[in-house]
């Protein structure tokens, strides 16, 4: 979405802004950023979000907190919003020069519908985010139409895993329950949708066992905008706030160096803590390699047997100066994840965002990922899921299906594209999977073509006669390791005849419509006939719904009425 700009230079305007764009080692910048300052965007094909769309009346508040918020923001977020204004002067025409994006996302190609004769196996780390979709919403909220949001943002399994289901708990002796459904895929009649959800047994707050959580925060100059540092100091004093745990609490900060402003302290002197919290500033640049160190070191001086041991990096995942080898920091990131002690990172803030750099970090240190964009995500991530984030119960969890060639003639995995797995690697105790925490819930949605459908290839020398195993679609197999163990247990559930419902479930129909959204942001080669009028039109036969549910619908609307 274009909008017309009148011709004409303001050169104090201009110089003002330059002066903003350089002052700080580590603000946003004027220019796609250097090689050192996108480090971990190595590859050629990473994109750069662009800035939304220019035209004020596509603008929609936000209400409640984000909108609090969002109105908040400097005067060079408000710019690469888009928000061009015309200066007063007298005959003369002006337009602002916005700073450009550099944010930077990066994702494999799609996935593509593969012959069951050929690859009966489908196999991935059972590891899933939810970064994505907070930091698409965020960038929806702040008036991007359709075109302006960067397709490799887009990661369908974080849209589709952000939301709650109704998913079977595990039996007595398990560690996953199951819920498997087959229903009709809304955007393509010749194919259907094989939904597949595990989930592992909830844990109550006061069930959390003893932590030792270290802090690392980045404070370096990139941090000083209300996005960022402000609402990371909001969201820990929430965390604090809420947590009924044992344990203690490290903060270590770093921008030029790193500075211990907690070490080891109990996590029952609250006051003390937020004292620590609400005393930070940002300034400098960053220097993360050094900062993770110490961090890591008070993990280990405070570590708990049989606790939580985690470090938290928090950041807008601007590592520009001071790491000279990106691969060296993650190896170094892997080798303390072997020590039991993981990485999780919170994501902050927008313009110079480094999205792949954040999620690489989180796989290395078995932890996840998640991008916080209000006081309302702060409270999901940190309060509401805090056991599902903080205490794994399943490590090197991998999903491997092996479907029926009998029964279904192709299959294609709804996102997971960074999580693929080579099937000879299920079994191989030493490949690392995904991790997996107390309550949490893994979807995953495979478009099928079944083996009498019209659109079935049918290979000459392969048979497709019905023998054994007739009303079995596919077997789900789950390899996982206990959280001190070094052996992977297997379990095994299988999907029939019996789960094709008339009438789709909630669960189905609502992960449906999520992953139709994701199809049309990403502008996927497989969306076909996907709608915003089947989203909006679904969402009301939905009964099981919540704040986050009705929020999703009023960004599909957003983005629908800026599409037309």
């Amino acid at each position: 979405m274009k909008k017309k700009i009148k011709k004409g230079f303001n050169v104090t305007l201009a110089m003002t802004l330059a002066a903003t764009m350089l002052a700080g080692c580590g603000g946003s910048k004027s220019t796609a950023p250097t090689a050192q300052e996108a480090e971990y965007s190595s590859d050629p094909s990473a994109e750069y979000a662009p800035s939304p769309s220019s035209d004020p009346s596509l603008k929609v508040a936000s209400s409640g907190e984000k909108s609090a918020q969002k109105s908040t923001k400097n005067a060079q977020s408000d710019m690469s919003a888009g928000n061009y204004e015309e200066a007063a002067t007298e005959g003369e025409e002006y337009m602002y020069y916005p700073p450009e994006n550099s944010e930077t996302y990066e994702k494999p190609d799609e996935n593509g519908a593969t012959l069951v004769s050929v690859n009966p196996l489908s196999t991935f780390a059972m590891d899933v985010d939810t970064a994505s979709y907070s930091n698409v919403r965020r960038m929806i909220e702040d008036g991007y139409s359709r075109e302006d949001i960067p397709t490799s943002a887009v990661r369908p399994e974080e849209f589709i895993n952000y939301f709650s289901y109704d998913l079977n708990s595990p039996d007595k002796g398990e560690a996953f329950g199951i819920t498997t459904e087959l229903a009709d895929c809304p955007w393509n009649k010749d194919h259907k949708i094989m939904f597949v959800g595990l989930k592992t047994s909830d844990m109550n707050s006061e069930e959390l066992p003893a932590s030792n959580l270290v802090f690392l925060i980045d404070v370096s100059g990139s941090m000083n905008s209300n996005d960022k540092l402000p609402l990371l100091k909001k969201s820990l004093n929430e965390l604090v706030d809420n947590y009924t745990g044992e344990g203690t609490i490290s903060i270590v900060t770093y921008s030029g160096e790193e500075t211990v402003l907690l070490e080891g302290e109990d996590l029952s002197n609250k006051k003390k803590i937020k004292k620590a919290i609400n005393s930070l500033r940002a300034a400098g640049c960053t220097n993360g390699e050094s900062g993770m160190k110490k961090a890591y070191e008070l993990a280990a001086e405070n570590y708990i047997d049989g606790g939580v041991n985690r470090v938290i990096m928090a950041t807008d995942g601007d590592l520009n100066v001071g790491i000279s080898d990106p691969d060296e920091l993650e190896n170094f990131i892997k080798t303390k994840k072997d020590t039991g002690v993981f990485l999780s990172v919170l994501g902050f803030g927008t313009g110079n965002f480094k999205d792949a750099s954040m999620q690489r970090l989180a796989d290395c240190g078995n932890g996840n990922y998640s991008y916080i964009d209000s006081m309302m995500e702060a409270k999901k991530v940190l309060v509401d899921e805090m056991t599902s984030t903080m205490v794994t119960v399943a490590k090197d969890a991998k999903i491997q299906v092996e479907f029926n060639p009998n029964k279904v003639n192709s299959y294609r995995l709804i996102g997971y594209e960074n999580r693929q797995m080579d099937a000879a690697d299920f079994n191989d105790d030493q490949k690392d999977g995904g991790e997996v925490g107390a309550g949490h819930s893994v979807i995953a949605l495979y478009e099928i073509t079944t083996a009498d459908s019209e659109k079935a290839v049918n290979l000459k020398y392969q048979s497709n006669e019905e023998k054994e195993y007739g009303n079995e679609y596919a077997t789900v197999n789950v390899r996982y390791k206990e959280p001190e163990a070094d052996e992977s247990k297997l379990s095994s559930y299988t999907v029939t005849d019996e789960d094709e419902k008339e009438k789709k479930s909630d669960n189905m129909k609502f992960a449906q419509i999520v992953a139709e959204f994701s199809l049309i942001l990403s502008d996927s080669d497989y969306k076909k006939d996907a709608s915003y009028k089947h989203i909006t039109s679904t969402y009301p036969e939905i009964e099981s719904k919540d704040e986050y549910k009705d929020e999703f619908i009023q960004l599909v609307r957003m983005v629908e009425k800026r599409d037309l």
